[in-house]
């Protein structure tokens, strides 16, 4: 069984870790971190615990490791249509940067394409790519919008999020109700006419004929 990391106990609460800390796997930091909340990592339900948080948070910061821009690029075509489309709602949960706590919503994303298209599940995918990271809502929106914009040149890309945060929700404020709505307008998307057509197809509500 690995030792528990040794540690001194400086002034102020700052913990030093020994300069070894590179040896310890990331499922041994965990569990040392189980320790210092007064758990006990050895107990029936949290033996397993360290390895599964591991997984979990690979997976939730998975977006790291792969390329956006790329993820478009394999899925752009050439069409002759200049008129907006639009994919709503698509279902988005991330990290937030600053507690770690997750935020979860809706984003909505639309374009005027100029020439060329993407396929739709990739603009849901590029959703994907940058929520699977530690994010802040407005970053979030940006780099969507600009993705879109510097792939595919289009005359413009809209892009809002809906999203309840639960570092507002569990602790701090505890504010149970509140939504954050950020929004990002490139290109045509600044004019009123365009932008005003986006945000009322996105709060029309859907057919239901599927």
């Amino acid at each position: 069984m690995a030792q528990p990391m040794r540690v001194d106990k400086p002034a102020r609460g700052v913990v030093q870790i020994d300069e070894g800390l590179g040896a310890f796997s990331t499922e041994e930091m965990y569990r040392e971190i189980l320790r210092r909340l007064g758990e006990d990592p050895d107990r029936d339900g949290l033996q397993a615990t360290p390895g599964r948080v591991e997984k979990s948070m690979a997976f939730l910061t998975k977006g790291y490791k792969e390329d956006p821009t790329k993820i478009l690029r394999e899925a752009m075509f050439d069409v002759e249509y200049d008129e907006m489309v639009i994919v709503r709602d698509i279902e988005m949960f991330s990290l937030c940067e600053h507690h770690m706590l997750p935020f979860f919503g809706k984003v909505h994303v639309a374009y005027v394409p100029n020439g060329k298209v993407i396929g739709l599940s990739k603009i849901a995918r590029l959703v994907e790519v940058f929520a699977r990271r530690l994010q802040v809502q407005e970053r979030l929106t940006r780099q969507i919008a600009d993705t879109i914009q510097e792939a595919i040149a289009p005359q413009g890309v809209g892009v809002v999020i809906e999203a309840r945060h639960l570092c507002m929700m569990m602790r701090g404020i505890e504010k149970q109700a509140a939504w954050t709505v950020t929004s990002a307008m490139v290109g045509c998307f600044r004019q009123k006419e365009t932008r005003s057509e986006f945000l009322s197809l996105m709060r029309q509500p859907s057919s239901g004929a599927l």
